[in-house]
């Protein structure tokens, strides 16, 4: 398929997305925006999530990441089910019994405005850093199989993908996301499964023998038993659940479609569907990979890692799987990006500006400075994306979950110090001790082999940041706390 062919693809899906913004973001206000006006349903807000949760980290690096780690993701996996639950069943009452629209203000009714804050900032600089890097990855795939024989520069590819985004998600922001990134995740999933059909047929196997071959040769390998190993199985599985308790609940962009249901039974309801649907995707993303690894050596392919899905389809599958491999890549682009920005600009907006606070701002003056922000994260996502090239990353799994081990410590244990004690914090300190943590892991990191040998930590570096940060709150905590009623 042409370079022209796939671009024309790529504008056609963009204006499927602008269509939708239009019908969608009538008559919408901030509390559109933020919120959906608490009135989304709950069926579309879990199917849409998966395609959030996912990105083109997923759609790409899962399937690569099979060669060196088999099936070993399940063991992650099986932590998600359980921080799904948890979060479900512990954060959402918390949430809706409060009424809140930013999920940090919690943290100033429990513990002040300076942990609010604290929280609040280290959110902003972990889903920048977390979807800048996403981002990239498949801005990048276009840019080598699409625009780079155009004679396109990187920097203006990704600017105009931005400017796509901004677009869509200008006015309407969560009541539009929720109906787009529906749209998305089907993309990406109908992508997913005919791509590996196409590998059974071209293979001449069924599903049965294709697990058998990849058993065969060592594809299916689960469970890591050595301690020493970051792929451990207690490290991985400990680590997903506290991934998915600070990466969902309590980050802004996944609660902000959470909160936006309407009731709580419903909202719980939409985290489980959530679950049992996002498990199978990434069941099948495994299984996707594994075929791609036993395809390759049959055609001479030799890349591994993030390039050998993207190898295989455009140097082996026909026209017309490249248009279904674009199609999925683009529904993995946009929802990597664009509930980030609605909810960053949130964030900023509510937590940072106190917009909603402000009694001196018309309703039209509120709305005209959430777009100045929402353009300042759009810019600020443009530089971003232009440094995760320039570093060129062999593997964004790995940086995205290392940057997130960092930046989503301290909110775990801010939010892990409000709801396990009853304590009230010296809030002065706050913004010191959560920067402690992080830097603290930092320096552990850099020296395990002398502190911990042959001992490597891997995805636990979360835990022990939230532990971190948790206890220096605990230093500076006193007995005085009287809940809120």
């Amino acid at each position: 398929m042409s370079a022209v062919s796939l671009f024309s693809l790529v504008f056609a899906y963009f204006a499927l997305l602008l269509a939708v913004a239009w019908r969608t973001s009538r008559n919408a206000n901030n509390d559109s925006f933020f919120i959906g006006n608490k009135r989304s349903n709950w069926v579309l807000v879990a199917f849409g999530m998966v395609g959030t949760t996912l990105s083109g980290v997923t759609f790409i690096s899962v399937p690569g990441a099979v060669g060196r780690d088999g099936f070993g993701y399940l063991q992650v996996i099986l932590g998600y089910v359980l921080g799904y639950i948890a979060v479900a069943y512990i954060l959402l009452p918390l949430y809706y019994r409060l009424k809140l629209t930013s999920i940090y203000t919690y943290l100033e009714q429990r513990l002040g405005p300076r942990s609010y804050q604290s929280g609040a900032a280290f959110f902003i600089i972990s889903r920048t850093l977390s979807a800048s890097a996403r981002l990239y990855l498949v801005v990048n795939i276009l840019q080598l199989a699409i625009l780079d024989g155009m004679g396109v520069p990187f920097w203006l590819t990704t600017a105009v993908i931005l400017a796509m985004i901004l677009l869509y998600t200008y006015e309407g922001g969560v009541k539009t996301i929720v109906w787009t990134d529906t749209l998305q995740t089907t993309g990406m999933v109908l992508g997913l499964v005919i791509c590996a059909g196409w590998l059974l047929h071209a293979m001449n196997l069924s599903p049965l023998d294709s697990l058998a071959q990849m058993q065969a040769h060592g594809l299916t390998r689960v469970v890591t038993t050595s301690a020493d190993s970051p792929a451990y199985f207690w490290k991985q599985v400990l680590a997903g659940f506290f991934i998915v308790l600070a990466m969902t609940g309590m980050d802004q962009e996944t609660m902000q479609k959470n909160i936006s249901v309407e009731t709580l039974r419903d909202s719980q309801k939409n985290m489980l569907l959530l679950t049992a649907v996002l498990t199978a995707v990434l069941v099948l993303f495994m299984y996707l990979g594994g075929l791609l690894y036993l395809y390759a050596p049959t055609v001479g392919v030799t890349a591994t890692g993030d390039k050998l899905f993207p190898t295989v389809v455009m140097a082996h599958m026909p026209a017309v799987l490249q248009l279904i491999f674009f199609i999925g890549l683009i529904s993995a682009l946009f929802p990597s990006a664009d509930g980030a920005m609605t909810a960053l600009t949130s964030s900023f907006s509510i937590d940072i500006l106190g917009v909603q606070r402000r009694t001196d701002l018309t309703e039209q003056a509120r709305i005209r400075l959430r777009h100045r922000v929402h353009l300042a994260f759009c810019a600020i996502f443009l530089a971003l994306v232009l440094v995760f090239k320039w570093v060129d990353n062999a593997s964004m799994v790995g940086l995205v979950l290392k940057l997130t081990g960092y930046t989503y410590g301290p909110l775990l244990g801010l939010f892990a110090f409000g709801i396990l004690t009853r304590r009230a914090l010296r809030d002065r300190w706050a913004p010191a001790v959560a920067l402690a943590g992080p830097v603290i892991c930092y320096v552990i990191d850099c020296n395990q082999e002398t502190l911990f040998g042959t001992y490597r930590m891997g995805l636990e570096l979360l835990i022990l940041n939230g532990l971190l940060v948790f206890a220096g709150l605990l230093l500076i905590s006193k007995k005085q706390y009287h809940p809120c009623k």
